[in-house]
């Protein structure tokens, strides 16, 4: 069921609503498209939101094979390759003009992460060396720019020049350092050393695996901090729980890639009790809860939590053998699809659904962060892991 289920959304939803949404007369994909699904055209681009489709198109390509995906993931990495990338400072810009000049030139670890894994991505699917030495420039420039005696700033102008991190901080808090920075280089670093068997990358993969296991994973609450000043102290009492679940898995992912079974075992046990944790507290109403602040819940259903629940669920299932993780991907992935997938011809999912799966409408439909990323990624890793239910 959730096999059929996953190629299905994947090959007769999401794939063509992003096919449509291609730009051959300025590059890449158009950036911006209203809830009444009005593309506009002169909106911007989104860095990260080209990376998410790079990779996704990357990914289409080696799980459910067509020219068309090659083609798209070829036409997303032109566009990164040759208007996001500052060849002169080095690193890839935040946003660019639907013509592909510069909108936002902020430099972020958070969005050299993502440009990272979208490019080890591409060069898996179709071995284009230069794609792979970009990869490896962005990584070289993430470390010689972005670290410093304790872990990874984050946000800087275009000179590289430190800037308050508006961009990854949220609750009114301003933070210096984040979980989702760590995690998403976590993410890209995994993909460039599947791609390349490099040890450079290997040990600055370790070294963000033991951040998060000493310094963000609070191991009496089972959870991931999420916010931290720039000596790694926590700020703020927040819990995100669509992170939490997201890291679970791609934690293991990570270990896996590096194939150190003493580190497989150890974060196994880690992911597994996150897992479980949030199964506890924030699985409701069939989908899962945003986040915690302080004492309040925040109840609303957002589009990447329920996807990437869907994968973490079935992830501890797999190592656990635990029936009732398997059981909350099912019903999460009914909820997908009779709720947050939107009904319309042409459409996709809503971004956010409330408590009772009315959609909220503050987020549009596309937009530099609403990309085919969480929910496409959700239907390949359940194709690819073969768990059916």
């Amino acid at each position: 069921m959730l096999i059929n289920d996953c190629r299905k959304e994947l090959t007769e939803h999401i794939i063509p609503f992003w096919n449509a949404l291609r730009d051959d007369e300025n590059g890449g994909f158009y950036g911006q498209m209203s809830n009444d699904l009005v593309v506009d055209k002169k909106g911007g681009k989104g860095v990260i939101l080209n990376s998410r489709i790079l990779w996704f198109y990357s990914s289409c390509y080696m799980t459910v094979g067509g020219e068309e995906n090659l083609s798209n993931a070829r036409h997303a990495y032109e566009f990164l390759r040759d208007k996001c990338v500052d060849r002169e400072q080095g690193g890839v810009y935040w946003m660019m003009n639907y013509d592909g000049t510069v909108l936002d030139s902020m430099k972020h670890t958070y969005n050299q992460a993502f440009a990272i894994y979208a490019l080890s991505a591409y060069y898996l699917a179709c071995k284009d060396k230069e794609a792979l030495e970009l990869a490896f420039t962005l990584f070289d420039t993430v470390e010689n720019k972005c670290t410093d005696d304790i872990a990874y700033m984050e946000a800087f102008d275009k000179n590289w020049q430190l800037i308050e991190n508006d961009a990854l901080s949220e609750n009114g808090l301003m933070a210096d350092k984040t979980m989702n920075t760590v995690l998403h280089l976590i993410e890209g670093y995994t993909v460039l050393l599947k791609a390349s068997g490099d040890k450079r990358v290997e040990e600055r993969l370790r070294f963000l695996l033991d951040i998060t296991k000493n310094k963000i994973f609070d191991s009496d609450n089972n959870k991931l901090l999420v916010f931290f000043d720039r000596e790694l102290n926590v700020i703020g009492d927040i819990h995100s729980y669509g992170h939490d679940i997201e890291a679970s898995w791609l934690i293991d992912r990570a270990c896996e890639v590096i194939g150190d079974e003493a580190l497989i075992a150890e974060f196994k046990a880690i992911d597994l009790r996150i897992a479980d944790n949030i199964l506890s507290i924030a699985f409701e109403n069939g989908a899962l809860n945003n986040e915690r602040e302080n004492d309040k819940i925040d109840k609303k259903r957002i589009w990447w939590v329920q996807a990437e629940s869907v994968v973490g669920f079935v992830n501890a299932y797999m190592h656990s053998g635990e029936q009732k993780f398997l059981d909350a991907a099912k019903t999460i992935m009914e909820w997908i699809k009779n709720v947050q997938t939107d009904s319309r011809s042409g459409s996709e999912w809503w971004a956010e659904v409330d408590f009772e799966g009315k959609p909220m409408l503050k987020v549009s439909m596309v937009n530099e962060w609403k990309c085919p990323y969480h929910n496409g990624r959700m239907c390949m890793e359940i194709i690819n892991r073969g768990v059916d239910g």
